[in-house]
């Protein structure tokens, strides 16, 4: 490199791709998402391999981005259903001191694991 030569990088045109991704609702939580995401939410009765279109989306952000009141109308998110399985499990320790009162119980949450395959806006 010469001095006063811009730097290789410099040089070469870079295409700006802009992200898209939309902030969805399922089961009374939101999750922002993309094309190919794998996500968690609330068990959903659907088998393994089934296809399920997300309606409720609350914003889209692409080239312009589209916020609804509550929802962004036409827009939605097909997944597929990878597997429905439950998460790790917790401890509930409950006690009441001086008193020899101890409980302890479990909890596993059963969830469905999505793949984000489309997103419709």
């Amino acid at each position: 490199m010469l001095l006063g030569e811009p730097p290789l990088s410099a040089s070469l045109e870079m295409e700006e791709v802009r992200l898209v991704y939309v902030i969805v609702q399922t089961g009374g939580k939101q999750y922002r998402v993309q094309e190919g995401d794998v996500i968690r939410v609330e068990k959903l009765p659907l088998e393994a391999g089934a296809q399920v279109t997300l309606d409720e989306v609350l914003m889209v952000v692409g080239d312009e981005t589209k916020i609804g009141k509550p929802r962004v109308d036409g827009a939605s998110v097909t997944a597929r259903v990878q597997r429905n399985a439950k998460a790790k499990k917790i401890v509930v320790f409950k006690y009441k001191p001086k008193k020899n009162y101890r409980k302890k119980t479990g909890h596993r949450q059963p969830f469905t694991e999505l793949v984000i395959e489309k997103i419709n806006a």
